[in-house]
Parts: C-alpha cells; sequence; structure tokens
C-alpha cells in the first residue's frame, strides 16, 4: 500500500471512529431524555418539544455553521463545536425545566450540525470518483450501528440518576480525540451557499420532496417518543433500550436490500411499498397488540417498521437524484435536507401534542405519515410515468442524522428546471 493510500485510510478510520462516537453518544442523549422527561413528570408535548428543539438546531446549524467552519479551519470548529456537545448534556442536570431542555437541545442540535458538517466534508475529501458511493454508504452504516450500540447502553445505568449524563458527555470528548491528533490535511475551503429554491425542486420532483418532509416526521417522532410509548407498554428500561434499538437495527439490516430493490423498480413503487409495510406493522403493534404483551412482539413489529421506514429517506434522495441533472445536484440535496429537517421539527410537536390526548398518539402521528407518502406517491404515479433525465445514480446509504455538506457547497450551473417525473 502507499504511503498517500495508508494516509488516507488513516484519516477514515479516525473520522468514521469519531463519528460513531458522536453517534453513539446522541442517540443514548435522545433516548434518555425522553425516559427522564417522563420520570421528571414532562407531558408528551413537552418531550416532543424536547426533540424537536434538537432537529431546530440541527437546520440553523446547517445553515450557518459553514461560515464559522471556514473562518476558524475545520479542526479548531470540530473542537469548539465538540467542547459544548459534550457539556450541554450536563446542563440538563443543572436545570431540570422542559422550557430550558429544549434550548439546550437546540444548543446541541446546532453543535452537532457543525460536527458532522466537519466530517463529512472530510470525507468528501479523502473520497475519489469511484470512491465516494462506498465511502458515504460505510458513513451511513456506521451511524446506524453507533445508533444501536448507543441505544444498548441505556440499560447500563440509572436514567433517574446523573451518571448517564456524565456517560455521554465522556463519550461524546472522547470522539474529539481521533480528530484532534490526525496528521491529516484539513479539506480545501469551500467558498459560497448554495441557494434554496424549493418550488424548481417541487417541479422537478415533487413526490421527492414531500416524502423528504414526511420521513422527517417519521423519524424524528420515532426517537423523540418511541421510548415514552414503550414506557407506556410496560416495558422496563432494559426492554425501551432494546426496543429502540430493534427500530434500528431494522433500518441497518434491511437499507441495503430495499436500495437494490430501487435501483431494479421505479424507486417510487419502491418507497410507496416501503410505506405500506411500515404502516401496516405499525398498526398491528399499536393496534392489535395488547398492552402487556410479550416484549418480543413489540421488538418484531418495530424492527419491521424501523427497517423500511429508516432508509426511505436513502431512497428518496436518490429518487430525486435521478430526476435532476449532475449540475444540479447539489441544490437538489440541500433542499431535501432543509425540507427534511423542518419535518423532524413539527413530527415530535405534533406526535407529543396526540399523545396528551389519544393512548396511540404516537402511532396516528407516524402511520398517517406514512400513508401520505404512499397516498401520493401511488397519485403521482397515475400522473406521471417514470421518466428520468439521466442515468439512475448508485444507491447512497444517507445517515441517521442526514446534515450534508451540500450547503456549504457552491452549486453548479445547471439547466433550467423542467418537470422530471
Amino acid at each position: 500500500m502507499q504511503t498517500g493510500q495508508r494516509a488516507n485510510v488513516s484519516t477514515l478510520f479516525a473520522l468514521l471512529l469519531s463519528f460513531g462516537l458522536m453517534q453513539m453518544g446522541n442517540t443514548f442523549q435522545g433516548t434518555l431524555l425522553s425516559i427522564r422527561g417522563g420520570i421528571e413528570v414532562f407531558s408528551p408535548a413537552q418531550i416532543g418539544a424536547i426533540g424537536s428543539g434538537f432537529w431546530a438546531g440541527i437546520v440553523i446549524g446547517s445553515l450557518r455553521c459553514g461560515k464559522w467552519i471556514q473562518i476558524v479551519g475545520h479542526i479548531r470548529a470540530f473542537l469548539g463545536f465538540g467542547a459544548i456537545a459534550s457539556t450541554a448534556p450536563l446542563l440538563h442536570l443543572l436545570v431540570i425545566d422542559p422550557i430550558a431542555w429544549v434550548v439546550i437541545r437546540a444548543l446541541t442540535g446546532f453543535c452537532f450540525a457543525g460536527l458532522f458538517i466537519v466530517v463529512e466534508s472530510w470525507l468528501n475529501g479523502v473520497a475519489t470518483d469511484e470512491t465516494r458511493g462506498q465511502i458515504l454508504s460505510v458513513y451511513g452504516m456506521t451511524g446506524l450501528l453507533a445508533g444501536i450500540v448507543g441505544q444498548m447502553l441505556l440499560p447500563t445505568t440509572n436514567p433517574a440518576g446523573f451518571r448517564p449524563f456524565c456517560v455521554i458527555a465522556i463519550i461524546i470528548a472522547i470522539a474529539l480525540v481521533p480528530m484532534a491528533i490526525t496528521r491529516a490535511a484539513a479539506p480545501a475551503q469551500k467558498d459560497g451557499t448554495i441557494r434554496i429554491n424549493l418550488p424548481w425542486l417541487y417541479q422537478r420532483a415533487p413526490f421527492g420532496l414531500v416524502a423528504a418532509f414526511l420521513c422527517g416526521v417519521t423519524t424524528s417522532s420515532f426517537f423523540a417518543l418511541g421510548p415514552i410509548y414503550a414506557q407506556r407498554q410496560d416495558l422496563d428500561t432494559a426492554g425501551i433500550a432494546v426496543f429502540m434499538a430493534c427500530g434500528t437495527l431494522g433500518g441497518f439490516l434491511l437499507t441495503w436490500p430495499l436500495g437494490w430493490l430501487s435501483d431494479r423498480l421505479d424507486r417510487r413503487i419502491a418507497i410507496i411499498g416501503a410505506a405500506v409495510i411500515a404502516a401496516v406493522s405499525l398498526f398491528v403493534m399499536v393496534a392489535l397488540v395488547p398492552k402487556g404483551a410479550p416484549p418480543w412482539i413489540f421488538y418484531l413489529c418495530v424492527a419491521i417498521f424501523g427497517g423500511t421506514a429508516i432508509p426511505t429517506y436513502s431512497v428518496v434522495m436518490a429518487h430525486v437524484n435521478d430526476s435532476v441533472g449532475e449540475g444540479e445536484f447539489v441544490a437538489a440535496s440541500g433542499g431535501l435536507l432543509i425540507v427534511q429537517g423542518v419535518g423532524a421539527v413539527i413530527g415530535p410537536l405534533i406526535a407529543g401534542f396526540a399523545m396528551s390526548f389519544l393512548q396511540h398518539g404516537l402511532g396516528v402521528t407516524i402511520i398517517s405519515a406514512q400513508i401520505l407518502i404512499a397516498v401520493f406517491g401511488l397519485y403521482r404515479l397515475r400522473r406521471r410515468v417514470a421518466v428520468s433525465p439521466v442515468p439512475k445514480r448508485a444507491f447512497v446509504v444517507e445517515p441517521p442524522v442526514p446534515v450534508g455538506t451540500a450547503l456549504e457547497s457552491e452549486p453548479a450551473r445547471g439547466s433550467e428546471p423542467s418537470s422530471g417525473e
């Protein structure tokens, strides 16, 4: 192996290790706060707002952090964002108040957006045209696997105590080390930001835009309020951890099969099929499985749900990429990320409010989102057959918290918008 190749492998390992540890701490923190919020007698609406706060920070950070990274450089920015992110879990212990927790979660989301942008831009710098798809897919799968491990850390501590918050702070702090000691040169700075043009994107891929929004509603609602649902089904702390981990594990196991299928079908059909299966599996769990049923039934249902709902955004991204030209890819990706993020902010608010009044409010919210994906997809299939102005691009696994360096890149000049779906 040549020296340059060794350096790239070493840099790639450091990047993925840092990202994996960050995502491990992030998923652990999200589930912990939902359970601790219940212990502190926060209402489901308040817990949903706390989950939405994180995504609001992600969206704002995706738009703003890039400029700061350009000013101070990648390594300094990474260490700065990481220092704040590792401190934030401890702030939850100082002020136990739902409004304060929303603000702290928004701060955490903002910092994680900056961290992910640094990692993703560095990955793009290491990747070549031949390896970029493979590297980004490994990146996405690393995030899912780290999420599973993060969920399973929950039973090792008492959610009512201070130790889990300290563990999260330690994990995030350790995540900074591989990047801090790397000798690899930082990627070149990019000037300019893309101009988000949602009307153009809707004209190009209306189903993709709507599905991205509803994917955001689905996944954020599940991760923010899934622990509360599991708690209501009389699952203990270990059971809640397994429940959430099974949802992520389903996504990990079925991401590649769903991507493989979408490469061989009209991607809209794959998305519609996944939405139908996700809705049915969740309906069976919330409507037909009684409270106090054997836990494995809940685990199986949520694994099927996660296996079809979590990878859907990756297929949506691939579908939209098929509908735009090479020069429009960055603008399309940036627009989708913003729309998905807005859906992720709105989802827990709606689901939390619904859970305050309905026993199965979370299920109603997510099932409704999946039905809307399927119905609008069928409508688009009837309106227009699959037409792609460019050949299908290879399926790439998107990370669990898509931020995207696309928002920091200068758009290439593309052709005028035209309907591609």
